[in-house]
């Protein structure tokens, strides 16, 4: 991939109001991916557009609205939504493509913009570097409609209720939540209407957090990303889960009703072993990236199913789902994806099916995770001046080699470039805690040394 590309594994995002998170990008991307979608036919071509709570998400829906009107195409404004209620809309209003304004995780002022195909998924690289191209070489100024044929922009009202209906058609209708207390981090993000909702609507005792947005205090000290927060008011309360979703809502991170956190790859063994159970894991195997903990791989490996790891990005596990078949899949960081229900990562259809699952058994979280093993892991992130091949690092590379065998088939060792920024991630695995942190800073230091950061 290069190194300059406008696209990175999620989209496009930056810093709002800097290259390229500008109003002027925002309406080039928007010219281009009406371009792109833009069919003959007497239909009237439509694309969609969300965004999360974000202040600059305003600066941003205008101009990529302006941009699509501009190639003649209509725009359908919903507002604030999460991602995965974006993909769900996109393909049920059969929109010809989606677009979503959101940084995801990352704090307010940055923010970013990533599309989705008439069928939901988000777009193959070709499409990406399709518009990248068009960008570049300033063919869209004259693809542009004539006075008559510009595009228009409306705005619809019903969308929180689409999706809501949608979610719970997720959960089993012979299943409710009556009785059950829960605790909902929305982190001042795009789900913070629609998760209490659906929750309510089943049934659950409902305690909200991060609902509240003002445009900068998105994941601030609050959701997937500080789950110790709503893990002390679980035990506050007395409640029996807790469910914190990231500012978008496509992840999710759950808490058992003791406040222990339970993450994505706990999530995955959960569903993975129900699925196996019910007869609908297909393919019998789980997607997960290179970061997955080893103890994942061993509690699917203790039921008879495989584990098949893709590069760090939930887009490259859907397209590795689609591709060989499999249904069930996701991240560590709470990326969870099940093709039967969504076409994107959806933090609350994830917790929707784990709280299926405590009821359709009658157990608490934290019976569910029990037999799950976790292997100590450290992450160590390396500044370097350029990303050369490893295995042309011969000095760090017989130090890599040293710490696989001193870990003797009982952990691993993983190298990465970053896709986005100067930096390596080294990261190593293991049954003693104290000597992978060891092992890790001592291959950073050896990185460092190679790559001079």
């Amino acid at each position: 991939m290069s190194e300059n590309r406008l696209f990175g594994t999620d989209g496009v995002r930056g810093k709002a109001n800097a290259y390229p998170m500008t109003a002027e990008m925002a309406l080039s991307l928007g010219q281009a991916i009406a371009h792109v979608f833009r069919r003959p036919g007497p239909r009237r071509q439509r694309i969609i557009i969300g965004k999360d709570t974000r202040l600059s998400g305003y600066l941003f829906e205008d101009a990529l609205a302006a941009g699509i009107c501009s190639m003649g195409v209509d725009v359908i404004q919903v507002g604030p939504m999460p991602t995965p209620g974006m993909a769900f809309l996109t393909a049920d209003m059969r929109c010809h493509a989606g677009v979503m304004i959101s940084a995801s995780h990352n704090p307010y002022y940055d923010n970013g913009i990533k599309f989705f195909s008439s069928d939901g998924f988000k777009l193959p690289d070709e499409i990406e570097a399709r518009i990248e191209k068009l960008i570049a070489s300033g063919e869209l100024a004259t693809q542009v409609a004539s006075a008559d044929a510009i595009g228009r922009a409306r705005r619809i009202e019903d969308e929180t209720g689409r999706y809501v209906v949608f979610l719970k058609k997720t959960f089993p209708i012979d299943l409710s939540l009556d009785g059950m207390r829960v605790v909902l981090d929305c982190a001042n993000g795009a789900a913070y209407k629609v998760g209490p909702t659906v929750l309510e609507e089943l049934g659950a005792e409902v305690f909200t957090m991060g609902v509240e947005p003002n445009g900068r205090n998105i994941n601030d000290g609050c959701g997937s990303l500080y789950p110790e927060r709503i893990a002390a008011k679980v035990r506050e309360l007395r409640a029996d889960v807790g469910i914190a979703l990231d500012g978008d809502a496509d992840r999710v991170v759950m808490v058992d009703q003791k406040g222990v956190i339970t993450d994505g790859d706990e999530l995955l063994a959960i569903n993975a072993r129900d699925m196996v159970e019910r007869g609908v894991l297909r393919g019998g195997k789980v997607v997960a990236t290179v970061m997955s903990n080893l103890g994942l791989e061993h509690a699917l490996d203790e039921i008879g199913v495989g584990l098949v790891r893709t590069q760090v990005g939930d887009r490259y596990v859907v397209e590795t789902m689609r591709n060989d078949g499999y249904n069930l899949g996701g991240e560590q960081s709470g990326h969870i994806i099940f093709l039967d229900h969504n076409t994107s990562g959806d933090g609350l259809i994830s917790a929707l099916q784990v709280l299926a699952i405590m009821r359709r058994k009658e157990r608490q979280l934290s019976e569910l995770t029990a037999d799950f093993v976790r292997y100590p892991q450290t992450l160590v992130n390396v500044a370097v001046a350029e990303k050369r091949p490893i295995e042309s690092l011969a000095e760090f590379s017989e130090a890599v080699r040293k710490v696989e065998r001193e870990l003797d088939g009982r952990g691993r060792v993983l190298i990465r470039y970053s896709g986005t920024e100067p930096k390596a991630r080294v990261m190593v695995e293991g049954e003693d805690a104290s000597k992978v942190a060891g092992f890790a800073n001592e291959l950073a230091d050896g990185l460092k040394r190679a790559l001079g950061g």
